[in-house]
């Protein structure tokens, strides 16, 4: 998989993409991450990538040029500008990126990015959170972690991709390993008893408890659906 990133602080990447599994991914050749600087392509000899916005108002907005210049160059790939004005990313969706063959992600500073970029470069936008950020290069991180470990051959046990929060519309179950007793706090003795079946409804009884407890939107859906 290709992984292009646009943004006017690349080295911002240096430090997260080599460590971990992105970075074994990455040396195992299953990722490879490019870099497109739109200051390479900014305006005057100090390369300026942002104005005012018209209309007024504070702040200053992404410019045109340099990112319709950047973008162009990378038309066959999945754009995806990070914005807080995106829809919020979930697990089907890092599913559907990670399936794809080259991703760009854009990641925007300031106010944002002209409208025109949106309209004639991105095919989607998408927010980590309804919060706002200094730039979307956090974001993009975000993403690049849940499609990196899914791709073929990145974690070592491929079924603890399968079996984790979200997959069957549920939050994960608590999880505990060695010891079994640890300054008199001990693990349920359902984990211990060697019954696999008993240890499996256990687990789906705390994963619908916990669901229900913590994300009441998350249960709502999951009864939704259980009823239909």
């Amino acid at each position: 998989m290709r992984i292009s990133l646009v943004t006017i602080f690349p080295t911002f990447f240096s430090g997260p993409l080599a460590v971990g599994i992105v970075a074994r991914a990455a040396s195992q050749g299953t990722v490879v991450f490019d870099f497109h600087d739109p200051r390479e392509h900014g305006i005057g000899r100090h390369r300026q990538v942002d104005d005012t916005p018209y209309g007024g108002g504070p702040g200053m907005v992404m410019r045109v040029e340099p990112l319709d210049n950047t973008l162009k160059g990378l038309a066959e790939s999945h754009r995806v500008l990070m914005s807080p004005a995106g829809t919020p990313l979930d697990q089907p969706t890092v599913d559907r990126l990670a399936g794809m063959s080259h991703l760009t992600l854009v990641c925007g500073r300031y106010e944002g990015v002209d409208q025109r970029v949106i309209d004639h470069h991105i095919d989607e936008e998408i927010s980590v959170g309804d919060f706002v950020i200094a730039g979307g290069e956090a974001a993009a991180l975000v993403v690049i972690e849940g499609v990196v470990r899914l791709l073929p051959g990145v974690v070592g046990n491929p079924e603890s991709t399968r079996s984790e929060s979200f997959r069957q519309g549920l939050i994960e179950e608590p999880v505990y390993t060695k010891p079994a007793e640890y300054r008199g706090w001990t693990v349920p003795d359902i984990l211990l008893s060697g019954d696999h079946e008993r240890i499996e409804a256990w687990r789906e009884e705390q994963r619908q408890a916990r669901t229900r407890q913590r994300r009441s939107d998350l249960w709502s859906e999951f009864v939704r659906r259980s009823e239909s």
